[in-house]
């Protein structure tokens, strides 16, 4: 039915919303963002641009920590990288690409996040797609979420491993697959797996949930197998001090085999980074396609990170850093106990920053978005197929940035379109 479904919305419904999605912007994507104006004359076959602009309040974009900013410290040492460095590397790390600037960052990331040793990359997709292959193959066992990352889902498939999935984070269906992978071993073939990988998310960015660590942690130590966690959405935006999920639950980062983090949501860069044991490292340096076929991390961006990171450390000999942390958990669970009493349908853990608003039908999706857009606050509506037909939502990302008056602007017109479209329950 969904497979219909899709080849249905694809050919008659998506043109008639497409308005709704990639919407461009002309400024940085902070609290407020400048929409850039447009017109169809064609039932959205094609967009013109009008030549103005709206400014609207920003609840869409991947910006925990407010990093995205064109003027203060990151932005100033950015700009002199490059002036020191150039725009870009033009070479991969194993070759050319490797400079003082990427030896300093992977340094600072394996201290931040407790390991011994981290390589980065520029591509944040790219880390899980182009490192899983190089970490798994013929004969493993990779065993996966059920909602992970299209990236986690790539770099599966691409690694040729055996792969098999269990329920979003129900520890009893893990630990069933977990049970007769061991016993049963590989199939047909009556000797057991080489390894076995857990692959999990810290916060999953479309459902606002918190992996269950811990559960995890144990059950990998039960099973002798390996736990990959993927921090993109947790890595600063969780925890007292912005560690991630490992420190949100009380997890030693030691009992955690392999992390990997993007630079894209906490610290407003880009690119990703694994960490892990000196011997891990070494051997990605090697075998990963990121550090042979693609171009490492231009300089001005690891260093937006390495200025970033060291704000949130404190570092720099201030106090901004953690109180970015804790603003951005003041205003997730703000935000979400205020949509919560209005009865709307939120899902995900209190303290995420990403806020998922149910929306039910695919008709309500549009609306939902267009009603807010006339009231200035610009927000990412997301349907099927990239949620179940019925489970549309909106998916709200909130900023150390919003202040409390912007946040109870937007709720209260998100209020008044939840009354309109019979949202609440």
């Amino acid at each position: 039915m969904n497979r219909g479904f899709e080849t249905f919305f694809a050919r008659n419904m998506y043109r008639r919303v497409r308005d709704c999605w990639n919407r461009p912007i002309a400024s940085t994507p902070g609290a407020y963002t400048e929409l850039v104006d447009r017109v169809s004359d064609d039932y959205n076959w094609t967009f013109r641009h009008t030549g103005g602009s709206t400014n609207c309040l920003n609840l869409g974009s991947y910006n925990y920590l407010g990093f995205a900013e064109n003027t203060g410290p990151c932005a100033d040492a950015a700009h002199q990288s490059t002036l020191d460095y150039g725009a870009g590397t033009c070479s991969p790390a194993r070759e050319l690409g490797t400079l003082d600037v990427h030896k300093k960052l992977e340094a600072l990331v394996a201290r931040f996040v407790g390991k011994p040793a981290a390589l980065v990359f520029g591509m944040g997709f790219a880390t899980n797609s182009m490192n899983i292959p190089a970490l798994m193959g013929k004969g493993d066992l990779l065993i996966s979420d059920q909602l992970n990352h299209a990236s986690l889902v790539t770099g599966a498939k691409l690694s040729g491993a055996t792969v098999r999935v269990f329920k979003h984070n129900n520890m009893k269906s893990l630990e069933n697959v977990l049970r007769r992978a061991v016993t049963e071993g590989q199939p047909r073939r009556l000797r057991a797996w080489r390894k076995i990988l857990i692959v999990v998310e810290g916060v999953y960015s479309m459902e606002g949930s918190v992996c269950k660590l811990a559960e995890i942690v144990r059950l990998k130590k039960k099973y002798k197998a390996y736990v990959y966690l993927d921090e993109a959405h947790s890595i600063g935006a969780m925890g007292p001090t912005g560690r991630g999920v490992s420190e949100y639950w009380g997890v030693d980062p030691a009992d955690i085999d392999i992390m990997m983090g993007t630079f894209t949501k906490s610290f407003g860069a880009a690119g990703g980074y694994i960490a892990a044991n000196q011997d891990v490292i070494n051997y990605l340096r090697g075998a990963s396609h990121s550090t042979t076929y693609a171009a490492s991390v231009p300089a001005p961006v690891a260093q937006q990170i390495i200025t970033s990171m060291t704000i949130i450390m404190g570092d720099d000999g201030t106090k901004e850093g953690e109180k970015r942390v804790a603003q951005l958990l003041d205003n997730s669970r703000y935000f979400r106990q205020r949509l919560t009493e209005m009865n709307f349908i939120v899902y995900g853990n209190e303290d995420s920053p990403v806020v998922p608003i149910l929306l039910y039908e695919p008709g309500k999706v549009t609306s939902f978005s267009r009603e807010l857009l006339k009231k200035k606050i610009a927000v990412v509506v997301v349907g099927f197929p990239a949620t179940s037909i019925v489970e549309a939502r909106a998916r709200i990302c909130l900023s150390a940035s919003h202040t409390r008056d912007m946040l109870d602007y937007a709720l209260k017109e998100i209020n008044e379109v939840g009354d309109l479209l019979l949202l609440k329950k």
